[in-house]
């Protein structure tokens, strides 16, 4: 019977060595899409904050409108035109600048939600990846192996 208790061991520590991986996968991932909901985030905040810009400035004021990679053009915008904002698959809808501006921090506050959401989870994974990695260094201790499990 002990020949097969150190076999079930190793099997169990190739399993848990599987899981610790593919959490570290996981937390990667989740590390991914928060970035990018950050960057969500503040493109939806520097547009609201633009819209009420132009409403707070001068009805003649010449500005400077972005094209996008990091390019320019002076012009001026009519306050009472509708502004066009993208409402996902690539469709864009006129609506008028009070809505558009309500839209965006509609869409903050859910972004927001959402990188709480990854937030706990990557805090939960974090947790499970500590106590996995702690039990595997424990193993590796007592049977005289590298603990480097750890580290990465």
């Amino acid at each position: 019977m002990s020949a097969s208790a150190p076999q079930m061991t190793e099997q169990q520590v190739q399993e848990d060595l599987l899981r610790l991986d593919a959490y570290r996968n996981q937390l990667t991932a989740l590390l991914q899409q928060h970035e990018i909901l950050s960057a969500s985030r503040q493109d939806h905040i520097r547009a609201r904050e633009s819209l009420e810009g132009v409403d707070r400035a001068p009805a003649s004021a010449e500005m400077l409108l972005p094209l996008g990679g990091e390019t320019f053009v002076r012009g001026s915008v009519d306050r009472d035109a509708p502004v066009l904002v993208g409402v996902g698959s690539g469709v864009v809808a006129e609506m008028e600048r009070p809505k558009v501006v309500e839209l965006l921090a509609n869409r903050t506050v859910r972004i927001e939600q959402a990188l709480r959401d990854i937030e706990g989870q990557m805090a939960s994974l974090d947790e499970r990846i500590q106590a996995l990695s702690q039990r595997l260094d424990s193993i590796a201790r007592e049977s005289g192996a590298p603990t480097d499990v750890g580290s990465d």
